[in-house]
């Protein structure tokens, strides 16, 4: 008999890499596929799910929405639980975003990577602190969304006491309890970064590099931009944004009405 598996919804899930990419390979399989989206999630990133037949279950964009429905479609159909960012097995996976930038560009001296749910910050960590230890590690987050920010801080898992309000959707969950110690143990810092800046640096990259990156995206590269970044060490010349997704809702660009001039 076929298993049934969900994907949790704790984190990064909204990331349609992920989700998209669940859906495609238990299409490949024949296993169903529940895949828990926030209702408020893009219709682009929910469409590519679908086109892979999985079923999308609806939840509230909170963490506690999240496992309540995922756990709920866990008992229901008898599958498993494959967690976005809390996974072992996912965050080894993507830490290999790591072992292909050290060997691609083996000068690098620093990477910038927006961060969630962490699987992905805690990934590349693992990697490039084993490999190489002298290249440094930023996190980078949106100031409304700031809980990984706080954890450094406060030194404890501090996670966003209510959904955060902000255009980047894909990093609105909380570090959680695996990703949070190899963050605090492994990341050099946390950069936090505004809603208008996250704009101005998507829309940079729409302009004059001809991607076409989601605004969570352009978290690490405002960040990059950023007066924070500018007082980080003189020696961190070659630097790696992780441009971690691309999946642009066209009927929600409106927001480029609101910012004035051209992208600097």
């Amino acid at each position: 008999t076929a298993s049934v598996a969900p994907t949790g919804c704790l984190g990064q899930f909204e990331r349609c890499v992920l989700s998209a990419l669940t859906a495609w390979l238990f299409h490949r399989t024949g296993i169903p596929a529940y895949i828990v989206v926030p209702r408020t999630a893009p219709r682009c990133k929910k469409a590519a799910i679908q086109a892979y037949s999985a079923t999308l279950v609806p939840c509230e964009p909170s963490d506690e929405s999240r496992a309540e429905t995922a756990a709920r479609v866990v008992e229901e159909t008898g599958g498993i639980t494959v967690h976005p960012n809390q996974e072992p097995a996912v965050i080894a996976g993507q830490g290999t975003i790591a072992l292909e930038v050290l060997e691609q560009v083996p000068e690098v001296n620093a990477l910038v990577v927006p961060v969630g749910g962490g699987g992905m910050i805690a990934g590349i960590a693992v990697a490039v602190k084993a490999l190489r230890p002298d290249v440094k590690v930023f996190a980078a987050e949106p100031c409304n969304a700031d809980d990984c920010y706080q954890s450094k801080l406060r030194g404890e898992l501090t996670p966003n006491l209510h959904p955060p309000d902000t255009i980047a959707d894909a990093v609105k969950t909380s570090i959680g309890a695996n990703t949070w110690p190899i963050i605090r143990d492994l990341a050099d810092d946390v950069l936090t970064v505004s809603e208008q800046e996250i704009k101005q640096a998507t829309r940079l990259v729409w302009e004059r590099m001809k991607l076409l990156i989601e605004p969570t995206a352009g978290v690490g590269v405002a960040a990059v931009l950023s007066e924070q970044f500018q007082a980080v060490s003189r020696d961190v010349q070659n630097v790696c944004v992780v441009l971690c997704g691309g999946n642009v809702d066209l009927s929600s660009l409106t927001w480029l009405t609101d910012l004035h001039g051209k992208a600097e």
